[in-house]
């Protein structure tokens, strides 16, 4: 591993420990945000519990996207993305209830029990044919993160990922990036959930794994310190991840005129700066 590479993950360990200590004061939680969307309050909204905001994600909830596995607490990317959408809408922390909704379940078709999901969802045509999605809240890129040892671990090029063993979530845009981009001579690996996926990587099934970059900085320095990220690269026609809620919602428009809110007032890239910022220091695989 480089120096900078050891610099790297001791500065995400360092930062997350940080943060984890950090109370409920956080400014990112969207409780007292001065601005409700325009036209968007709580009482005009049809949400699926009245006078509530329900929002899903999946368990279990890692950082960086939720702190503790808590996504009540308003720590982590997502968690606090959700509150402050909640805050441009009208709605106190109080106000918002979370609900456990398995990934490949969020974007299947049918009535939701959730108002918006966030679970790291990207956007593509087939899923936006069976759900709603707001607008883009982040735009992430794809990681390898590999044993150390491994061919894998030691590559500079996607060329060089040729041979490589891979583990993949199924339904996710990473299996999508694994076949369309890389191209490995053999077929991928895929499991049913992120844990599997991680258990095979540990325990030698595959050489090597593909998941955002800001998953594999937490992987490789907290769940699997025995792998390295290798590099990211790009999806396909890019991976922006929106809010997900039910086809033809009655929300959709408020909560993408809240993000719309949260970019232009500068408080979305503040939260992305806080819980985020380690993403980019990945080396690039052309």
């Amino acid at each position: 591993m480089s120096r900078t590479r050891v610099l790297l993950l001791l500065a995400f360990l360092a930062l997350a420990a940080a943060l984890a200590a950090c109370g409920d004061d956080s400014d990112d939680s969207g409780d007292d945000s001065a601005a409700t969307a325009s036209g968007c309050k709580p009482a005009q909204l049809q949400t699926a519990e009245e006078g509530t905001l329900t929002v899903g994600t999946d368990k279990p909830a890692f950082p960086p996207y939720f702190v503790g596995n808590d996504p009540t607490n308003g720590k982590g990317f997502e968690s606090a993305v959700a509150y402050a959408i909640a805050g441009r809408l009208g709605y106190q922390r109080g106000d918002v209830k979370w609900t456990v909704v398995p990934f490949n379940a969020s974007y299947a078709p049918g009535p939701k029990d959730f108002d918006f999901d966030v679970n790291q969802i990207s956007i593509t045509p087939d899923r936006a044919k069976q759900v709603d999605f707001s607008t883009p809240y982040y735009e992430a890129e794809q990681a390898v993160v590999a044993l150390k040892g491994s061919g894998a671990a030691k590559a500079k090029s996607l060329d060089d990922l040729k041979d490589t063993r891979f583990g993949v979530q199924i339904g996710t845009t990473s299996l999508d990036a694994v076949n369309d981009v890389v191209e490995p001579s053999t077929e991928a690996r895929v499991y049913d959930n992120s844990n599997d996926v991680i258990s095979a990587l540990k325990q030698g099934q595959v050489d090597a794994v593909v998941v955002d970059v800001p998953t594999a900085l937490y992987l490789t320095a907290v769940q699997v310190p025995e792998a390295t990220v290798a590099g990211q690269f790009s999806a396909p026609g890019g991976d922006t991840w929106g809010a997900l809620l039910e086809k033809d919602s009655p929300l959709t428009a408020c909560v993408s005129k809240a993000v719309e809110e949260l970019k232009s007032s500068g408080e979305l890239p503040k939260i992305e700066q806080r819980w985020m910022s380690q993403a980019a220091g990945a080396p690039v695989l052309d």
